[in-house]
């Protein structure tokens, strides 16, 4: 049985097709194809084309990959990287109750 790919909320995909945007603008601004690209990041040219088309089937891995050849990998540190939902809980779980041993 082949495996399928869940399907993924529009907000999502929105994001996937205007990441592959972004990338293919990267690499035609370097005036390199994508044979060139697929060759360099090691990954076959449909991949990175459907990396390109916001196809969501890609792998983190390829996408690093194809930043790294564009000199983009430094982008992945700011996925992430503020964190700001998961701060406010933290500091609210600090303000409750202070956890410890309970006394018996």
């Amino acid at each position: 049985m082949p495996k399928r790919t869940p399907p993924i909320f529009p907000a999502a995909a929105e994001r996937l097709a205007a990441l592959g945007a972004r990338l293919r603008a990267a690499r035609l601004r370097r005036r390199m194809t994508q044979a060139a690209l697929a060759a360099r990041a090691d990954v076959s040219l449909p991949t990175l084309r459907k990396l390109e088309q916001g196809e969501g089937s890609s792998s983190l891995a390829t996408l690093l990959r194809a930043m790294e050849v564009l000199g983009l990998d430094h982008d992945l540190d700011l996925l992430a990287k503020e964190d700001e939902l998961g701060r406010r809980l933290q500091d609210i779980r600090q303000v409750g109750a202070p956890r410890g041993r309970r006394k018996s």
